[in-house]
């Protein structure tokens, strides 16, 4: 974004470098080309991985996608994105059907509630369930489970927010003036 905008996403909106903030700051012409890398960023190197050597290899390289989603080297371990997209990218490329489905799930219960965060909690809890359901290999059923606590520890701040009634509902328009506003704390 500094490149595009001249403005460092780290310090607007919640400070998030994932798409949810990308996309509430400045729009979806910018929102859903991050969202996009974010998910491939998680699907190639999974999908390569699982192609080429196995589901445990796939899920290894899923799961290394993640933490270098969350703590990006390229910003020296700093905080980077909640993962989710990345993770969804990582199951489309090791199951495509239990990534598909819990991409569903995803858009349902966002479209029903609005709330980015409850949709990413819900459907990363949906994943173990859907690859035990689907009798998915052992190593993909472990990295759903392990990948579901993630996105759930990763949203506590969210999960506060939406039991005290204070979390942000995604608008798909922002208003004509709307303020960047500083990072949340």
């Amino acid at each position: 974004m500094r490149a595009l905008r001249r403005e460092d996403i780290r310090q607007v909106g919640s400070g998030n470098i994932g798409a949810t903030n990308v996309w509430r700051t400045y729009g979806a012409g910018y929102g859903v080309p991050v969202m996009l890398l974010d998910t491939l960023k998680g699907f190639v190197p999974a999908l390569l991985a699982t192609i080429y050597v196995g589901h445990l290899a796939g899920v290894i390289a899923g799961g290394a996608a993640m933490l270098g989603h969350w703590r990006p080297l390229f910003m020296k371990f700093a905080r980077g994105g909640k993962a989710v997209a990345t993770c969804g990218g990582a199951f489309l490329g090791v199951a495509p059907v239990v990534g598909g489905i819990g991409a569903v799930v995803w858009i349902v219960v966002f479209v029903l509630s609005r709330y980015a965060s409850l949709a990413s909690i819900i459907a990363a809890i949906s994943l173990p369930v859907i690859a035990a359901a689907l009798s998915e290999p052992w190593p993909v059923i472990a990295f759903a489970a392990i990948a579901a606590l993630a996105v759930i520890v990763l949203h506590r701040p969210n999960i506060s927010r939406l039991r005290a009634g204070t979390e942000t509902r995604f608008r798909f328009r922002r208003p004509a003036q709307q303020q960047r506003q500083p990072v949340k704390s």
